[in-house]
């Protein structure tokens, strides 16, 4: 699958966890040099055997949102370019995880207030 990032396109890759030694600290990642986006598939992800398909899906597309976050971020300049003595704030994973948990939140309230 692919996606459009700003007029870039990202391909979107879900893969076990046996096929990426990244998934040993990361449920998914971005490369913004070769335009990528990889995620775990849960059901693959050791702890998650059991777990119910809607939770499975749940913490696919969790991460999905997270790791598509850090792409725009990086098309729009702004992971290269916001670089301080303390690291990048378009790199700040708690900041990344708040916009990929309330985008969806964020929104909803757009497109009822009908600023979408």
């Amino acid at each position: 699958m692919f996606v459009n990032v700003l007029g870039t396109q990202y391909a979107v890759l879900i893969k076990k966890y046996d096929e990426d030694k990244a998934f040993e600290r990361l449920r998914g990642y971005c490369d913004g040099v070769l335009k990528t986006i990889v995620v775990c598939d849960p059901s693959t992800f050791p702890g998650y055997e059991g777990e119910p398909q809607e939770y499975l899906d749940a913490c696919k597309k969790e991460t999905l949102r997270h790791e598509l976050v850090h792409a725009f971020l990086d098309e729009s300049g702004l992971e290269a370019c916001a670089v301080t003595v303390d690291g990048s704030w378009a790199k700040n994973e708690e900041m990344i995880d708040w916009i990929a948990l309330q985008g969806p939140k964020l929104y909803k309230a757009w497109k009822e207030a009908g600023a979408i």
